[in-house]
């Protein structure tokens, strides 16, 4: 069986062993140039997840861990951790889902039946559906009979232990990537007696924290066209100037990236086509840069002295990239408003400097915070610097004073330590992706941090 460091092996050996393409936006992933098909399913490689054989390889790195910590299986039930191991895009509401890894075999999904077509489209063909929630016991699906007087209810976290247990696994021992309470837990023993259950809310995300080659490339590639949408932000607040609202900038920013996007991501519609593609764009001037979580609608004319934040700004593609922002002012900038934004970049600057391996979250981010402290500007302190990112963008572990996590290599974080003035009606903060390395962390973004560039004259 392939374990998680024979699989991360042989990703760094195919990606050092190709010649790396690029193309006006970046760097291209290499199933883009050369997409492979599934010999199962006959599906092919596209550019908007990751390739198929990386799923495959990720559910044969789980199944090496449920060896290892003496499991027969897991249910996973968050929607991440579902998207992350079998690559299966839905759309969560109070409809129960579920993806059986065993420990050897293939996987099974527990999908709605309005999921019938996307389950059916997609690589993990072993699928059981429920025709909808609350699902009733007798007269529950249209198709097969009729509905007239349904009874009963049918609780379908017990129907998918009976069918678990219908595959053999009702006296195993079945890992859950989450802690039931101790009501739901009952139903689960109830209808598998002889099962026995072991919580394991952290282990996907333990794999879900390190990235492995090809997710970096796909985030890389997001943050392409992300640094594309942040230079067109700059250029038409040039060319409109105080003729334009943050919405105007904010809007026909997202209509540009989405163009810039959906030009290299095949789309036609029907299923998982175009899936984990999310484009948006939020900008915000005047005193609402001064919050650093805004609850207000942004609809404010562009004002010379004023700051102007390129915010909001996100693209993933199949669920990988992230976000980021820069911290702009309309000339002229007062002395104040100046340091606060040098202050700032330091410490943005800096907590790439202290995110490296074997370091504690909460070091860095102390290392980071204690600038504000030296520079007399503590008091515009709202947050941590930092977040983990991954597909749901706030994902462990945290730059945070409570956080004890020891980073890792090829951990992704944030990149924010915004400092924020109310009662001057302006406030800063960058943001970016980094990639945690063994001295330092590489910022992913290209988009320039300096003033000629920050700075806007109109």
């Amino acid at each position: 069986m392939t374990t998680r460091r024979d699989f991360l092996a042989q990703s760094a050996a195919l990606a050092a062993g190709m010649t790396v393409t690029r193309d006006a936006i970046g760097a291209v992933p290499h199933w883009w140039v050369k997409p492979a098909t599934d010999p199962a399913t006959g599906l092919v490689d596209a550019p908007d997840r990751l390739p198929i054989a990386w799923y495959r390889g990720c559910v044969q790195r789980l199944q090496a861990k449920l060896g290892e910590l003496g499991l027969d299986g897991i249910l996973l039930k968050d929607r991440w951790d579902i998207i992350y191991v079998a690559g299966y895009f839905h759309t969560t509401t109070e409809r129960p889902y579920g993806l059986w890894i065993p420990r050897e075999g293939e996987p099974t999904l527990f999908v709605p039946g309005l999921d019938r077509e996307l389950v059916a489209a997609w690589w993990v063909k072993d699928a059981e559906l429920y025709f909808d929630y609350p699902q009733a016991e007798t007269n529950a699906d249209p198709r097969t009979g009729s509905v007239l007087n349904p009874s009963g209810t049918v609780n379908l976290w017990a129907w998918m232990m009976k069918e678990l247990d219908a595959r053999g696994f009702g006296n195993k021992t079945i890992g859950l990537d989450w802690e039931p309470p101790a009501s739901q837990l009952a139903v689960l023993q109830a209808a598998v007696p002889q099962a026995k259950f072991s919580p394991k809310p952290d282990l996907v995300m333990g794999m879900r924290m390190v990235k492995t080659p090809e997710e970096i490339a796909l985030t890389e590639r997001a943050l392409g066209y992300h640094d594309k949408i942040l230079e067109f932000c700059r250029n038409y607040v040039l060319e409109h100037g105080t003729q334009a609202t943050d919405f105007d900038v904010g809007h026909a920013a997202v209509k540009y990236g989405t163009d810039l996007v959906m030009h290299d991501v095949a789309h036609d519609g029907r299923a998982h086509s175009a899936a984990g593609v999310e484009i948006e764009c939020s900008v915000r001037t005047g005193i609402a840069t001064a919050y650093p979580h805004p609850n207000q609608f942004f609809y404010e004319r562009i004002a010379r002295g004023q700051a102007i934040q390129f915010s909001g700004t996100m693209v993933r593609i199949g669920g990988y990239g992230g976000e980021g922002y820069r911290a702009c002012h309309i000339q002229p900038v007062s002395a104040e408003q100046e340091r606060l934004w040098d202050v700032h970049t330091e410490m943005t600057l800096a907590q790439q400097a202290e995110s490296r391996a074997g370091v504690e979250c909460r070091v860095a981010g102390a290392k980071v915070l204690e600038i504000a402290r030296r520079r007399g500007v503590e008091q515009y302190v709202f947050h941590r610097p930092a977040h983990g990112e991954g597909m749901e963008g706030h994902q462990p572990p945290y730059l945070s004073l409570g956080d004890p996590t020891v980073l890792v290599e090829n951990m992704m974080l944030s990149n924010e330590p915004g400092l924020y003035n109310v009662a001057g009606g302006y406030g800063y903060n960058h943001g970016n992706i980094l990639l945690v390395g063994t001295d330092r962390a590489r910022q992913m973004n290209q988009t320039p941090m300096t003033k000629e560039w920050c700075f806007i004259k109109i």
